[in-house]
């Protein structure tokens, strides 16, 4: 028989069967029946200076790893603090299991007043989770734990909020800490597949849009794409799936009027893994498709929202693509597509051509980045514009390199969630890169990559400004209000922190700098303001 413990701390040890080897997170008074089991359980606990910092290192460990981020927080506060970046997460389909102490069975509720009380927690983060429940004794802390593993292997990725009361952390738990065996991914029914193959042998101009729901599927979209000659066309999410200098992509320029343009002279169109959101076509109106339309995803309201598709696929998208590409050998199809012309390199071209002197002064840096960088390095990005350039037109050549909160488009996510990443895959280079306004909103986890000795690259992009806001304010006539801050000494900042620091003088040194921090015992901090004279 299993010797009873505390339901926190066999909570530690049913999460480490289910290969969970990291929590993040920051110790509370409401907590400590949870640390009590981390040690015991293997489980590497992540200290970070704000529960915010904790949910964004989640989010950038799963998207690196591709297992579920888990952070522990506090009741209250800890969890509006993280409802940042379980949103973020939402919105990007990341799966996150968050973990929150809740008042004590006889207080929920109640409104007495007590400490870290919200009257009705989990409907704090219904909104913006795949379920938010409270776990009212020690077998439903496991069940719940269950489902949300059911969650993130066999839907649309998202959090899960498991919130626990005070009195059943302490509860005696005698029960073995075993996983459950997951259900499988919906498959593709056979003859959706067949008729998905039916259209695409007959299009003569076929177009993939992958988003982030294709990551998983880079192998099997590139081989189909190339079986009918199509274009492929990445969203910000999918940026990655098939490599940025294979003939037949696109880079991410769907919101963009030539790309739209191609893609309205489509006679086919079939969208993986994407909601065809406002963050991906940045119009106020459904694309413009020449073509039918058909669509795979995990998601069963993204299939019949927005578009009429002539065929829906409600299954993963590795075995869809699979399962198409066998049906179009079975019918012998082998398309001319675009191979063989250069339209999808002429469509590119223009796209470039129309970069702005401020998009041309980013890709500059972005190329000196991409120089410096290896193939499998990590990129993540904020809200900001050189970011915004960035996701078009930095180049990469594999899924899980480039990393930017498209959906919810939080301030504040690239240090953290490159903490995150970096955590999750030492091995793998590294670069955050965000404005001197986002930097602001979690500069404080700088403190908890040097305790974790990282070798993070850091690019600071500094205008002094909230550069986005201020231009667009200007556009509309609007008075420039709130958006050209009192911006501190960052460089001193980072030192006080322990950072290396980094003021390059030129592309090159900025390249060299990189190099350093690849192989630094802490982060660098490499600050480089746009109005530097060799970006000129």
């Amino acid at each position: 028989m299993t010797k009873e413990i505390a339901s926190g701390a066999a909570l530690m040890q049913l999460l480490s069967a289910y290969g969970v080897d990291t929590v993040f997170g920051m110790p509370g008074v409401h907590t400590l029946e949870a640390y009590r089991g981390l040690d015991g359980a293997g489980i590497r606990h992540i200290g970070v200076r704000h529960e915010q910092g904790a949910g964004f290192m989640a989010d950038g460990y799963a998207r690196v790893s591709g297992k579920p981020g888990v952070c522990l927080i506090i009741s209250g506060p800890g969890v509006t603090n993280a409802a940042t970046p379980i949103g973020q997460a939402y919105s990007d389909s990341q799966p996150m299991l968050v973990i929150s102490s809740v008042a004590a069975t006889n207080d929920l509720g109640m409104g007495r007043g007590m400490l870290h009380e919200i009257r009705d927690q989990a409907r704090v983060t219904e909104p913006i989770t795949a379920f938010s429940l409270v776990a009212q004794n020690p077998d439903q802390v496991r069940e719940l734990v269950h489902r949300a593993f059911a969650v993130f292997a066999t839907e649309r990725p998202r959090p899960c909020h498991i919130s626990i009361p005070l009195d059943v952390f302490k509860q005696p738990d005698g029960r073995e800490a075993k996983a459950r065996v997951a259900p499988a991914l919906p498959l593709c029914d056979p003859n959706s597949a067949e008729d998905a193959a039916k259209l695409l042998a007959k299009a003569k101009r076929p177009v993939i849009i992958a988003g982030g729901g294709s990551i998983g599927a880079a192998k099997e979209l590139a081989a189909l794409a190339e079986k009918i000659g199509a274009a492929v066309m990445p969203t910000i999410a999918g940026k990655g799936v098939i490599a940025d200098d294979h003939p037949l992509a696109f880079e991410v320029t769907l919101d963009r009027p030539a790309t739209q343009e191609f893609l309205g002279k489509a006679d086919l169109v079939l969208a993986v893994g994407t909601e065809l959101a406002e963050p991906d076509i940045w119009q106020d109106k459904p694309l413009a498709l020449g073509g039918p339309l058909i669509r795979i995803d995990l998601d069963a309201a993204v299939l019949a929202r927005d578009y009429d598709a002539a065929v829906a696929i409600r299954a993963d998208a590795k075995a869809s693509l699979a399962a198409i590409g066998a049906a179009l050998d079975k019918l012998g199809a082998k398309g001319p597509g675009f191979r063989g012309g250069n339209e999808i390199a002429e469509c590119r071209a223009a796209e470039r051509a129309k970069l702005t002197a401020l998009e041309q002064k980013h890709i500059k840096v972005l190329e000196a980045l991409r120089r410096a960088v290896p193939r499998d390095g990590m990129v993540f990005t904020d809200m900001t514009q050189i970011a915004y350039t960035g996701y078009g037109f930095y180049r990469c050549f594999d899924p899980k390199t480039w990393f930017f909160p498209a959906g919810y488009g939080t301030l504040g996510f690239a240090l953290p969630a490159a903490i995150g990443g970096q955590l999750a895959a030492p091995q793998r280079p590294c670069v955050a890169i965000m404005g001197d306004g986002g930097f602001l909103f979690t500069m404080q986890e700088l403190a908890t990559a040097v305790e974790q000795k990282l070798p993070l690259a850091i690019l600071l992009w500094n205008n002094d400004s909230l550069a986005q806001i201020r231009d667009g304010m200007k556009a509309r006539g609007i008075p420039a209000i709130g958006v050209n801050q009192l911006n501190p000494d960052y460089i001193a900042v980072a030192k006080a922190f322990g950072c290396k620091t980094a003021q390059p003088k030129s592309l090159a040194d900025f390249e060299r700098s990189l190099q350093d921090a690849f192989t630094a015992d802490r982060p660098t901090l490499i600050e480089m303001r746009e109005d530097a004279s060799f970006l000129a």
